[in-house]
């Protein structure tokens, strides 16, 4: 397995219930793969560093996670069909 942090940013009209649902579903998919979430830490809102999709403000996650490549695929597969997720990223730890 490989260390990975990814962040990701949901849009700030989302409301807390879906929005909890949303952060638990996007952990699920490791889960679900063989693999752990090690940290989750949720910033809260933020503004961003410039607009996206018209937004000025986000509410960041950011996830550490030992996962297998086909977990890392599949949770980029569909963090990119979730609309109320504006920007993610995710990095390979190396530390």
């Amino acid at each position: 397995m490989t260390k990975y942090e990814i962040m990701y940013i949901i849009r700030p009209t989302v409301d807390e219930d879906a929005r909890k649902a949303l952060v638990e579903e996007m952990q699920n998919i490791f889960t679900t793969h063989d693999s752990e979430v090690t940290k989750l830490d949720e910033w809260g809102m933020r503004d961003l560093a410039y607009e996206i999709d018209k937004y000025e403000k986000g509410y960041y996650v950011v996830m550490d996670v030992n996962a297998t490549q086909a977990a890392r695929q599949e949770f980029e597969r569909i963090i990119k069909l979730k609309e109320d997720i504006i920007r993610h990223l995710i990095i390979k730890d190396v530390r």
